[in-house]
């Protein structure tokens, strides 16, 4: 007859998914997801700015100190943001897509007002603040300290 093997007292609780890329992969997509990001950004800044005409190389260099600009940012806030209480965090966050939705807006050239761009910028950003900060909120022990 088979029996089970004594299990040990000791309980090993993992919470979350498994880590299944190395530490190397996780530091490349470190500034890998940035720098695609801000190409993207600054690809659609430019096509917004051009109108459909062709492209010249002022269009060019907008798309790419845009693209730069956007990369630094988002690399800045990346490396500052997990520092901050979660509020603050989810702020950073809201502000920085506000202002990148309302920049691009801006850019479409349809007529589009400061104020139209605000508002849509807002209106993002708040909805992205909600959601990190119920993320944020959800991931944390009563003293404010992240659960990996």
């Amino acid at each position: 007859m088979a029996h089970a093997a004594p299990a040990s007292r000791a309980v090993t609780r993992r919470v979350g998914p498994p880590d299944v890329f190395s530490e190397r992969a996780h530091a490349i997509a470190r500034w890998a997801w940035p720098v695609t990001l801000g190409l993207v950004y600054g690809y659609w800044a430019a096509a917004n700015v051009r109108y459909g005409g062709p492209i010249t190389g002022w269009n060019l260099l907008f798309g790419f100190v845009t693209a730069i600009v956007f990369a630094a940012v988002y690399m800045g806030i990346q490396a500052l943001a997990p520092r901050l209480p979660r509020e603050v965090h989810a702020v950073l966050w809201g502000a920085f897509t506000a202002i990148a939705v309302g920049f691009l807006y801006s850019l479409s050239g349809h007529g589009h007002t400061v104020l139209e761009s605000t508002i849509l910028g807002v209106v993002i950003g708040a909805a992205v603040f909600c959601t990190l900060f119920y993320r944020y909120y959800t991931h944390e022990d009563a003293e404010g300290h992240r659960i990996r």
